[in-house]
């Protein structure tokens, strides 16, 4: 997979989130892992950051992740939004 396949951020509804502009991610990549494939780019800080096109994800340490796949993300696209009391989980993740 290169760089310029790796699947968009196609909303994100953790509005808390610097790197949100109107439900739309603005990171470089973000990277998801941890108990509930949570978002781990999420910052919550005073102003808003990123670059001007859509992020991507650049990495998914969730093998458990039916689209992973080397620990790159498979999906078309992703969703990331609040799920089991985190700010920002990847809501595309299924259970392989």
């Amino acid at each position: 997979m290169t760089i310029s396949q790796l699947p968009s951020v196609h909303d994100c509804s953790a509005t808390g989130c610097s790197y949100n502009h109107d439900a739309g991610c603005h990171a470089g990549a973000i990277t998801i892992g941890g108990a509930h494939a949570a978002c781990g780019t999420f910052v919550q800080i005073s102003f808003r950051a990123g670059i001007e096109r859509t992020g991507v994800v650049g990495a998914c340490h969730r093998t458990d992740c039916s689209h992973n796949a080397g620990l790159e993300c498979g999906a078309a696209s992703v969703q990331v939004g609040g799920k089991a009391g985190d700010p920002a989980d990847c809501l595309t993740f299924t259970s392989a």
